[in-house]
């Protein structure tokens, strides 16, 4: 008869523990929930950033005297100009495929 309290305390423990590692697991979760969102919102900050510099660049608005903002420059018009083509290029290709 003294065996079962025991195996119904080891139990409870065991229940126990699993329900404190379930409730740290889910505090993990919601804090890197919570971290992807922040990620998210600074990394479309930056961007928006860099799309009004770029523009305020282009307009000549702002004036960097640096190298590597120059040839970002460069290759933003070179990605812009490619993008451009190849979107000129498949409305070709749907045009030709309905004739």
């Amino acid at each position: 008869m003294q065996k079962q309290p025991q195996w119904k305390d080891r139990f409870s423990e065991m229940v126990q523990v699993c329900q404190e590692e379930l409730k740290r697991t889910t505090e993990i979760g919601k804090k890197m929930l919570s971290a992807s969102k922040t990620n998210t919102t600074l990394h479309e900050a930056y961007e928006e950033l860099g799309h009004l510099t770029f523009k305020a660049v282009e307009e000549g608005k702002l004036e960097f005297d640096d190298a590597r903002v120059k040839e970002l420059v460069n290759t933003i018009k070179s990605c812009e100009f490619d993008l451009e083509k190849i979107e000129n290029d498949v409305n070709d290709i749907k045009k030709n495929s309905k004739e």
